[in-house]
């Protein structure tokens, strides 16, 4: 059962637009159904740059940020049996309760248990468990991985093997979740497609990945970056281009690449004009295009409906359509066996 507040170190983000500052926080026990986590390696995502910026509409401050991250848990609150202190285990930011009616449709992985809650800064019952300096700190998409110990709610974590790295597998709380399973969850690509990868940042090349695992059979990186290059191909990228090296919009370069268009197109930036150009790119009849980037807040996507009439499909995804009890179990998505990390 829980302990003690702990005391540890944590990068806080005092206020928007400024550096973080690595503090001594107070981390409180868990409480009824939470989960303390001694957290081993962390990511950066860009999604924490994004808040810290202060152009996200939920950004509250001061705040520890962090949502990619790997752990050991150290404690847990009343009534948590899914996991015990000594389990390795990923925090989660879209959790799986198991109740709600989000849950129990197998249309989609998006449980609304804590959202509000979660979308405040806060757990479940409105409080934080940490502080600084004698202020409240709060919490961040429920998992605030920052922070040498974070607490979370029981169903906000995953246990994972205990011989995984943590070093590499922490990327599976965001970034390779969400390409990976843009892929296989979202479009479900099939063997022997054409899909084209917009943006090479960690999201882009765990879409190549995803692609490659699917069977594409050709996969057409795109990125102004052209130093990204060589790793995309390592991925399985079987070209590159760099949008600035022709004069036409990149949308038409592709078509005519593909003879009308790719199978499957990722949008992994977040950019609305990168959004259309995606969409723009697939094939007529058939085409479809996975918004996977997050955009500033306020923005909005267009095109011509025609684009849409005419047989393509735009979607999007969040965590890759995963589910809590599949993520790093299921038979096509990334396993946590060291062999393979």
């Amino acid at each position: 059962m829980a302990s003690g507040v702990i005391k540890c170190r944590a990068a806080v983000a005092w206020e928007a637009g400024k550096p973080l500052s690595l503090e001594e926080v107070e981390v409180a026990p868990p409480k009824a159904h939470e989960v303390r986590i001694k957290i081993v390696a962390t990511a950066v995502c860009h999604t924490d740059a994004y808040t810290l910026s202060g152009a996200d509409p939920e950004g509250c401050f001061p705040v520890i940020l962090g949502h990619e991250g790997a752990g050991v848990v150290e404690s847990v609150g009343e009534g948590v049996t899914k996991v015990k202190p000594g389990d390795t285990v990923i925090p989660l930011y879209i959790p799986q309760c198991g109740e709600c009616k989000f849950c129990k449709n197998p249309k989609t992985n998006l449980c609304q248990k804590i959202r509000v809650t979660q979308g405040k800064g806060v757990m479940p019952d409105g409080t934080s468990r940490f502080t600084c300096k004698g202020k409240q700190i709060y919490h961040f998409m429920g998992t605030s991985t920052f922070s040498e110990y974070t607490v979370v709610a029981d169903i906000s974590v995953a246990k994972i093997d205990a011989a995984a790295p943590l070093d590499k597998v922490c990327l599976l709380g965001c970034g390779i979740s969400t390409g990976y399973g843009a892929v296989v969850n979202t479009a479900k690509v099939e063997p022997g497609s054409t899909c084209a990868v917009f943006g090479l940042g960690g999201v882009g090349l765990a879409v190549i990945m995803g692609c490659k695992v699917a069977g594409a059979s050709r996969i057409i990186g795109i990125d102004i970056n052209k130093d990204k290059y060589a790793k995309a191909k390592e991925f399985g990228a079987t070209e590159c281009i760099n949008p600035q090296d022709f004069k036409k919009p990149i949308q038409e370069v592709l078509v005519e690449m593909t003879d009308g268009g790719v199978d499957y197109s990722f949008e992994c930036i977040g950019n609305v004009g990168v959004m259309r150009a995606a969409l723009e790119a697939c094939h007529k009849g058939w085409g479809v295009s996975v918004i996977v980037g997050v955009a500033a807040a306020g923005q909005e996507i267009s095109t011509r409906p025609f684009q849409l009439v005419t047989g393509r499909t735009w979607k999007g995804t969040a965590f890759g359509a995963f589910e809590q009890s599949s993520s790093f179990r299921d038979k096509r998505g990334p396993s946590c066996q060291p062999a393979t990390w």
